[in-house]
């Protein structure tokens, strides 16, 4: 299947739809006040084990929202830090949070994943594995900005911040690799 590009603002509306703002801006999703990044001293809490390279981090943990809040924050400090844009770290940001997100869909609450991310001087790879080998991406037929449509809106953003994302089969389930471009 063809992957398709899309203008910015067709992205923007239909992120706008897929997350409506409380506090935050059109290009991430509300952060719920009492879901405040949590410091990992050690790198590792309960169901999240945090392990930094040099290029990066893999991190293992059971996806929750309190979860996801902080992988969204060790995503956005490590883009920067490795001298990625603004918008870079916030593209990575929101393919990751999709990722762990169809995850939590597909295979419920608590779900074990693995997020990897590293970055070199050409690009930045988001990479999420899940433990559902079976259910692979399937785009929907509605147009991303449908204001009527409540799912479906994912792999257009996928397409647009990672063209050319891959899905892997594993013997532990799957993997989808993104590479962004530092432009």
């Amino acid at each position: 299947m063809p992957r398709r590009r899309h203008d910015r603002r067709t992205l923007e509306r239909a992120i706008t739809l897929r997350w409506p703002t409380t506090r935050s801006t059109a290009r991430e999703p509300a952060i719920r006040e009492d879901l405040a990044p949590s410091p990992h001293k050690s790198g590792s809490t309960q169901g999240f084990y945090l392990s930094p390279r040099p290029d990066g981090f893999v991190l293992h943990m059971n996806a929750s929202a309190a979860h996801l809040v902080d992988m969204r924050a060790h995503v956005l400090k490590t883009v920067t830090s490795a001298g990625g844009t603004e918008e870079l770290a916030d593209a990575a940001r929101l393919v990751a949070s999709e990722l762990v997100g169809n995850a939590v869909r597909l295979c419920g609450p608590h779900a074990p994943v693995v997020v990897l991310l590293a970055h070199t001087e050409q690009d930045v790879v988001v990479q999420v594995h899940d433990p559902e080998p079976a259910a692979l991406p399937c785009r929907s037929t509605e147009p991303p900005d449908n204001p009527r449509a409540n799912t479906g809106r994912g792999l257009w953003i996928l397409d647009t911040l990672a063209p050319g994302w891959t899905v892997t089969p594993t013997p532990l389930g799957k993997q989808i690799t993104c590479t962004l471009p530092r432009h």
